[in-house]
C-alpha cells in the first residue's frame, strides 16, 4: 500500500471524531447524573480535530509503518507494476490458500 503525498488516513475524519467522542461523554454525563461541561467538551474538540488532522498525514502514517512509503503520483505505475510483479512471483509455501498481508 503506498500514498500519494496529499493523501490522508483515517478511520473517519477529524471533525466526525470530535463529534462522536463528544456524544459519548454527553451520554456518560448524563447516565452518571454529572453535569456536562460544555466549554471543556469545546477545547477537547479542537484538541481532537488537530490531532487526527497531524496524524492522518501521509508522512506522519508513513513514518509508523502502517503503508509501504509515500510516492510522487508521477511514479505510480511503475510502483503499481513492481508490487503486482512482486505479489504474483512470490510464492507462499507451506500454507494454503494466500499467505500473509501486513494489513
Amino acid at each position: 500500500m503506498f500514498a500519494w503525498a496529499n493523501a490522508k488516513l483515517a478511520v473517519m475524519g477529524a471533525q466526525q471524531l470530535a463529534g462522536v467522542l463528544s456524544i459519548v461523554g454527553r451520554q456518560s454525563a448524563e447516565a452518571t447524573g454529572r453535569e456536562f461541561d460544555a466549554g471543556a467538551d469545546g477545547k477537547r474538540r479542537q484538541q481532537i480535530e488537530a490531532q487526527i488532522e497531524r496524524e492522518s498525514d501521509a508522512f506522519f502514517v508513513s513514518a509508523r509503518l502502517y503503508d509501504d512509503g509515500v510516492i510522487d503520483p508521477r511514479d505510480t505505475r511503475p510502483v503499481l507494476g513492481m508490487a503486482l510483479s512482486a505479489a504474483h512471483s512470490g510464492t507462499v509455501e507451506g500454507r494454503r490458500g494466500i499467505g500473509v498481508f501486513r494489513m
